[in-house]
């Protein structure tokens, strides 16, 4: 395994890392806990889950993903083990304390509710799983016309949210703090209001990021770089679409893309035919084209952690092993010839 630091502190996460959303789901709490097992043998140390997890999210399987880790904690005994991520919902699903968003209240009460499920007394990085303003993510990219109403208004949101979590930090509750689906101008918001007010340092931003996906290039990048905020890139083979188990309409049974829900503005026609073009790729260099796709991932500088999911053991050896794997040159840019072609797939 390869580990990086996460942001400016002084701890070591794994490139790779543990994405858990679809245990309560798709995933039995047994299947969870085979899989966590596994990656602990095989150096993956960093896991991320959320209290809005599993997915596709309802109020039926609402914090169930933290109640599976939490019973694999108490039954291995071995929290210390663990870099642990979560993430306190923002605004939108009424289930969640009325759809309220990111606020000091949701936040104080979503960090109980987490504690509890996940059986632990801290977290290592706590996240806001999406800003409390308009953002271009979830395919909102088409649409995205940034609208500031009151920008001293948004300043002291930034602010009562970075106070909340430092309160946490305080009680010893959270240890660090990250983004989700944040933008560049909101990235810098929070560095510069945090420094100000020697409040806690972002240190990590959690957004889409994949061959199909590189919404994230060129200006979150130099964020990243420049500020020390690495990528926990999620969703690295696009819902699936970068496994090539979807060509030519095929839906397999308990796939994501067959339960369909919010993702599923990935299946376009771009998608379908960049991904047939990166399989051409990958068989030229002869890699497969799930290997190729998360290898690309795994080796840009920016990236922190590549937050890898899977649904079977065998998924999961096959994601994990994608660290063992370099990309020359001549890869990189067969790539980029797709890439400019397709540069937004959906």
């Amino acid at each position: 395994m390869k580990y990086k630091k996460l942001g400016r502190t002084d701890i070591d996460v794994s490139l790779i890392c543990l994405g858990t959303m679809t245990w309560g789901e798709q995933n039995t709490e047994a299947e969870g806990h085979e899989q966590m097992d596994y990656a602990l043998e095989q150096g993956v140390n960093f896991f991320d889950t959320a209290e809005l997890y599993s997915v596709p999210i309802k109020p039926a399987t609402y914090g169930r993903t933290e109640e599976i880790i939490g019973t694999w904690f108490k039954a291995r005994q071995n929290r210390d083990k663990v870099i642990l991520a979560s993430k306190v919902a923002g605004r939108g699903p009424e289930w969640i304390r009325g759809g309220g968003g990111v606020d000091r209240e949701n936040i104080m009460a979503a960090i109980e509710g987490s504690l509890k499920r996940l059986q632990t007394d801290y977290i290592d990085l706590y996240q806001l799983h999406w800003p409390n303003r308009d953002d271009y993510n979830f395919n909102n990219h088409w649409y995205y016309r940034p609208v500031s109403v009151d920008p001293e208004r948004e300043k002291e949101s930034f602010l009562e949210v970075l106070q909340a979590l430092d309160d946490l930090v305080k009680a010893g509750k959270i240890r660090h703090v990250g983004l989700s689906n944040e933008t560049s101008w909101g990235t810098m918001q929070y560095l510069q209001i945090g420094k100000e007010h020697n409040l806690p340092r972002m240190v990590s931003v959690q957004n889409e990021y994949s061959l199909l996906d590189r919404i994230f290039e060129p200006d979150m990048v130099e964020v990243a770089m420049h500020e020390d905020v690495g990528l926990l890139a999620w969703s690295p083979l696009a819902t699936g679409l970068l496994s090539g188990k979807y060509i030519d309409g095929a839906r397999p049974p308990g796939s994501r893309l067959t339960l369909a829900g919010a993702h599923a503005y990935r299946d376009t026609k771009n998608a379908n035919e960049a991904v047939k073009l990166y399989k051409k790729v990958a068989e030229k260099h002869g890699l497969t084209l799930s290997d190729m796709a998360l290898a690309f991932v795994n080796q840009q500088p920016f990236v922190t952690a590549n937050i890898i999911g899977a649904t079977s053991m065998e998924q999961l050896k096959s994601n994990i092993n994608s660290v063992t794997i370099d990309l020359n040159e001549e890869v990189i840019r067969d790539i980029q010839a797709v890439y400019k072609d397709y540069p937004v797939a959906f």
